[in-house]
């Protein structure tokens, strides 16, 4: 089961490793993405920061996709990371059963627009989002589980 599919450019660290797995009493965190997938120093940093009795999982987005619709992955209360809106949406895409997103960090660049003090976006990321929303994909931005959760559509 999907617990929670969250965008954080960071991806694994204290939040996610600590207070997210509580809170979604996961027991497996997933991290999607091309990049991080083939990039040995990025899968040795997170195996790092894997909760003690939370099983890490790392795959790139064509096996993650694979399986997540074999059912392989049911068995577990999974939270997934992706870097990246572009990965998310790739990711839905994919999966039709994924039915919510949750923004918790994006870079800052010269290019994005701050729409939160931790959520900056480029043109065409606003773009996926909102055909995202448009499809009933229910976009929130929380830092953290505490946290109320904002609409994205009332921010972009």
């Amino acid at each position: 089961m999907i617990c929670l599919l969250r965008v954080d450019h960071r991806l694994l660290h204290g939040q996610v490793a600590v207070t997210w797995t509580a809170a979604e009493h996961a027991d497996c965190i997933f991290i999607v993405g091309d990049k991080v997938a083939h990039d040995q120093t990025w899968r040795t940093t997170l195996k790092l920061g894997k909760p003690a009795g939370c099983k890490l999982v790392i795959k790139d987005m064509a096996a993650a996709i694979e399986a997540i619709n074999s059912g392989v992955t049911d068995k577990y209360h999974m939270i997934i990371c992706v870097q990246t809106i572009a990965d998310a949406k790739a990711l839905i895409d994919g999966c039709p059963q994924i039915t919510s997103l949750n923004l918790g960090n994006t870079k800052d660049s010269p290019t994005t627009t701050e729409v939160t003090r931790q959520i900056f976006l480029e043109q065409e990321e606003i773009v996926m989002l909102k055909d995202l929303i448009a499809r009933g994909v229910e976009v929130e931005y929380r830092a953290l589980c505490d946290d109320k959760k904002i609409d994205i559509s009332k921010l972009i």
